[in-house]
Parts: C-alpha cells; sequence; structure tokens
C-alpha cells in the first residue's frame, strides 16, 4: 500500500475509530517502561486487526521496543504468531531470553532482588554476563532509570512517582507476573536483533502479514531521539520506498 494511499485510508474511516480509553483499563503485557510505549494505541490497534479478514497469520513489528503491540496481538490470539524485530542488544537481551525459555529465572531474579541504589549499580556493572544476566540488567536500567530511558547519559530516578526515587517503578509481583505470562506466548515469538527496514523488505511481498511500524521518534531538528534511543537515526525515505512495494497491511 503506497504511503498516499494509507493516508487517504486512515482519513476515511477517522470516524469509525474507537473512542479514548483510559489506558489504566488495557492490560499491561510488557516489562517494559518504555519512552515512545503504545498502550495507548492498543484499543485503536484490536478495532483495526479485528475487522482484517482473512485473519493475518503474523504480524511483524520491525522496531519492537517494549512489545506492548505484538503482546496484545497474542494474548488476544488476533495472529498465529508475530515477528519481533529490535537491533538495540540490550532490549534484544529480553527478548531473546524470552524467546529462550528464561523467562521463569527472569521472574525469580525480580522477585529476589534488594533493591537500592547500591546493589542495582553492583548489578549493572558486571561485564562478562550471559545473555539471560543482561537482561535482568536491562530491565533493571528500565526500572529504576529517569524515563524508563537506556540510551547513553541516562541516570537514576530521583524523585520519581510520590517520591520513592528508584523505586517508583520497581513493582517486583507484577513484574514477575508478568514474565511468568510471557511464557504462554514465548513459542509464539520470533526474534531477531537486526535492522528494522531489512525485516520489512525481506517479508515485503507477504499478503498474510501485518506490520505494526513504529520506529524511534526522530522529529526535524530535535534532540530527542538522540536523549531517548541508543539507535535513534533511521532513512524515513527508504521506510516510505520499502513500504511502498508492501502487499500485506
Amino acid at each position: 500500500m503506497k504511503q498516499q494511499e494509507l493516508l487517504q485510508e486512515l482519513r476515511d474511516n477517522k470516524p469509525s475509530l474507537p473512542k479514548p480509553v483510559n489506558v489504566a483499563s488495557v492490560p499491561q503485557r510488557s516489562p517494559f517502561r518504555y519512552p515512545g510505549g503504545k498502550t495507548w494505541f492498543v484499543p485503536v490497534f484490536r478495532d483495526w486487526i479485528s475487522h482484517h479478514h482473512p485473519k493475518p497469520q503474523m504480524l511483524i513489528e520491525p522496531f519492537a521496543g517494549g512489545g506492548i503491540i505484538s503482546l496484545t496481538a497474542l494474548f488476544e490470539n488476533h495472529v498465529s504468531y508475530v515477528l519481533m524485530v529490535e537491533i538495540d542488544e540490550e532490549i534484544a537481551a529480553v527478548w531473546k531470553s524470552v524467546v529462550d525459555g528464561h523467562a521463569g529465572w527472569l521472574a525469580k531474579q525480580i522477585l529476589n532482588f534488594d533493591l537500592n541504589k547500591e546493589t542495582v549499580i553492583r548489578e549493572i556493572s558486571k561485564t562478562d554476563v550471559s545473555m539471560k544476566e543482561k537482561a535482568f540488567q536491562t530491565i533493571l536500567k528500565n526500572r529504576t532509570f529517569h524515563g524508563g530511558i537506556l540510551a547513553e547519559g541516562a541516570g537514576f530516578l530521583k524523585y520519581g512517582e510520590n517520591g520513592k526515587g528508584i523505586h517508583s517503578r520497581w513493582y517486583p509481583t507484577t513484574l514477575a507476573r508478568r514474565f511468568e505470562n510471557l511464557k504462554l506466548v514465548a513459542d509464539r515469538i520470533k526474534f531477531r536483533q537486526e535492522d528494522g527496514l531489512a525485516t520489512i523488505q525481506e517479508y515485503s511481498q507477504r499478503d498474510d502479514v501485518v506490520f505494526f511500524i513504529d520506529p524511534p521518534y526522530t522529529a526535524g531538528g530535535k534532540k530527542a531521539g538522540k536523549r531517548l534511543y541508543r539507535y535513534f537515526n533511521l532513512d524515513h525515505e527508504r521506510l516510505f520506498a520499502i513500504f511502498e512495494t508492501v502487499k500485506g497491511d
């Protein structure tokens, strides 16, 4: 579908979009608290994909991040399986660990961790670590750094929610439950650590797949992208050129 056609379709269908909902009513599937998260978009996605006939075999999320759309598609059985793609090695470690069967291990690590600034620094400073240990480091950073930001230069929460500092987003029981729940769909997740544009191009001729494309924030001239993401540069012209050849939606 060409870019112009996609924009026209969105305009034409605007009246049928669901009304805004309180994001607190949307099931929180992702273990990440991630900048640019799309929890608010879940009701719109549900409405769109539920009217998609025939049912897509696969959803591809080439810039997965926290993966809320992929997880919604899986848990609500909108697709048979998903392909999540993420180039950031820290975020990738989490999804790789889930796919490789280590979600339960991560849940136990979270429940047993005595969180304070010193223990977090000690844990994230380790260098000779396995993939699942790197995943745990990523979750610690995401939950204790300002804004959940993983890019270089991010620092610990100082005040946080209700003045709780680094504890303000650390809900071990809730986080552990999310990882335990991920075990239920892990065998339906395909994961790759690579350039999302290459994945779109690879699957461009498949008409039984749908894409959710949410690239890193790089609004004109602003520095927010560099501050929020380690990999923030994206060739948008190439993205649109590739997507004009896509047979799926």
